[in-house]
């Protein structure tokens, strides 16, 4: 009997919200109504919950306390396919120090305070009362999950849970982030079916980027959730073939810095979209 579904109910009624995964880890795919975001996502993606259609559609966004949306007809479909449990820190007012070898774990042991640790496959997570911004590769072998993220459920760890420590929050700022990434083509799996193109022409992918420009470009708020939202429903349509360049990275780049977004949280917006994506 698959108890994955009984646990994610037992987390969500201590207020963790919860999202199915697939056995690599990834959310499950988003469903036709919502492929490529087309739906434009939730309406605040800085909150978590369920998608409006309402299938888990949004990764870490889709993650959900509510017991009627959890054991709704999608939902049930969903749990039954998934694999293992996600969970969105921020939403539980966590932050997830993700150690991933054990040179990560060492440093952590010699340079943070101790607090509720979870062993991963290849090191740990420490977590953290307190929530930050989501950011990958702060450094060696960490990265940090909390608000706009997803962590794997591991169990609930020991040690007690300390505050967010300052150690953690200032590891952002200490990361060295370029203005765009190193000019190549994204370094991400081909698709099924010996790793041919999908789009119809080159004209469909110019399209594509031309739109998500716009898109940043005429939003009059919300400015970093729209950057993400786009980056997001980008690399969802175009990002697994291969096709997407550097060229067509930094058009996207120089639109939200247009904005008034800065490189670093570009390049943490297009990290973060990729990790919500498993590539």
């Amino acid at each position: 009997m698959n108890s994955i579904p009984t646990t994610a109910l037992g987390l969500a009624e201590h207020g963790l919200p919860v999202l199915p995964l697939l056995a690599d880890k990834r959310p499950l795919g988003n469903c036709q109504a919502c492929e490529g975001l087309a739906c434009g996502g939730r309406p605040n993606m800085a909150t978590p919950g369920p998608c409006a259609c309402p299938w888990p559609c949004h990764g870490w966004a889709a993650a959900t306390t509510d017991p009627a949306v959890l054991a709704s007809p999608q939902w049930t479909a969903a749990w039954c396919r998934a694999r293992t449990i996600g969970y969105h820190p921020g939403g539980a007012g966590v932050t997830v120090v993700d150690l991933d070898n054990t040179t990560a774990v060492d440093w952590a042991r010699t340079t943070l305070p101790p607090t509720t640790t979870v062993s991963t496959t290849r090191g740990e997570h420490w977590i953290y009362r307190g929530t930050m911004r989501s950011v990958n590769a702060v450094r060696a072998g960490v990265d940090i999950k909390s608000t706009m993220s997803y962590a794997r459920w591991l169990g609930p760890g020991t040690g007690t849970l300390a505050e967010l420590p300052d150690a953690v929050r200032a590891l952002p700022e200490k990361k060295s982030t370029p203005v765009r990434p190193n000019p190549r083509a994204m370094a991400v799996p081909a698709p099924t079916g010996g790793g041919q193109c999908p789009h119809r022409s080159p004209a469909y992918l110019e399209r594509g980027i031309s739109m998500a420009e716009k898109r940043i470009t005429d939003a009059p708020s919300a400015i970093h959730a729209t950057v993400y939202r786009t980056f997001l429903a980008v690399l969802s349509a175009h990002g697994r073939c291969g096709c997407l360049t550097e060229a067509h990275i930094g058009r996207l780049f120089t639109a939200a810095q247009a904005k008034g977004e800065s490189p670093r949280h570009c390049t943490d917006a297009w990290a973060n979209a990729t990790t919500a994506l498993g590539m």
